[in-house]
């Protein structure tokens, strides 16, 4: 399928490129910045997952340039810091950390960077490979976002906000409640540029509040679905009367008359005298895809020669 059939197909993806961002989810961050204004006042930001980079370059270009602009040194600048398994090419104002996020040592480097400071924010765009097998996938991403909860315990100060990719499911509410234990304050979000089709949303969590007397590595125990008191066999999410109903909002954020991310737009010039459209190449290629070992050893499979 040729580079024009995608821009057609994927209004949001060849706007990415004409406007020089890496991939197509940097519209997602910035419609929920429009709706929660999550940036205002941050300096110092963890983005969790961060490859390809397209998150970080929202945060290089809202807050780190504009204070180099202001003529800001030093400590005065943001200090915006991303983890990923994945290497990510270079960015403005980033300090990119290759490690992984449940590992203890990558989050004591993460803080290493805030000097004795806590984070304002936290976002995770990430998500697993997925299978299509819904509950698989389901489960494996809520996973994914409790080890980003265990970043926050650690690295987000008191009223800070995080923020994360999520899969909406039958079994949602169980992720709902256990970020209420930190957060007062939940929503469930949909990006106009995130497809109606896909099960993606995304949970904006703010005014964090640590638990009193929880120490963070026990996060695990006190989020673990299956934990129960020992005295009365109750879960966390169940209280006297039965179990505790937990209501998120569901809030649609972006411009709602704007583009739609399922719809196909027309490649042609609308108006007279405009220049033909021309496809253009993506912002930033992968730098070390996880399909490469795949390709290598596809190509390597059809170069043999083949036994008689």
């Amino acid at each position: 399928m040729g580079k024009a059939s995608k821009d057609k197909r994927d209004i949001y993806y060849r706007k990415a490129k004409e406007e020089g961002w890496r991939a197509r989810s940097a519209f997602k961050l910035l419609q929920i910045d429009e709706e929660f204004n999550i940036l205002q006042g941050c300096h110092r930001v963890v983005d969790l997952c961060a490859a390809p980079g397209s998150w970080s370059q929202v945060l290089s270009r809202h807050l780190y340039l504009p204070a180099v602009a202001a003529g800001k040194t030093g400590d005065e600048l943001p200090k915006l810091v991303a983890v990923d398994l994945q290497p990510m090419a270079p960015l403005e104002g980033i300090i990119e950390i290759q490690g992984d996020i449940t590992s203890t040592s990558t989050v004591e480097e993460v803080i290493s960077h805030f000097n004795g400071h806590l984070a304002d924010l936290v976002i995770s765009d990430g998500a697993p490979d997925v299978t299509g097998l819904h509950d698989m996938d389901e489960f494996v991403q809520s996973q994914l976002i409790l080890a980003g909860l265990t970043v926050v315990t650690h690295v987000l100060r008191p009223g800070g906000s995080f923020v994360a990719k999520i899969f909406r499911g039958k079994d949602i509410g169980l992720l709902y409640a256990q970020c209420k234990i930190f957060f007062p304050e939940v929503h469930c979000v949909k990006p106009k540029s995130s497809r109606n089709s896909s099960i993606e949303a995304f949970i904006v969590c703010q005014h964090y509040t640590p638990v009193e007397g929880m120490h963070p590595g026990a996060l695990n125990q006190v989020l673990d679905q299956r934990h129960a008191d020992a005295s009365s066999g109750a879960s966390p999410e169940q209280s006297v009367g039965g179990i505790e109903e937990i209501l998120v909002p569901f809030l649609a954020c972006g411009d709602l008359s704007g583009y739609d991310a399922d719809q196909s737009y027309p490649l042609e010039a609308s108006q007279e005298g405009a220049k033909p459209y021309v496809p253009l190449e993506p912002v930033q290629a992968p730098i070390a895809p996880p399909y490469k070992t795949a390709i290598a050893l596809e190509r390597k499979l059809h170069s043999a020669p083949q036994a008689r």
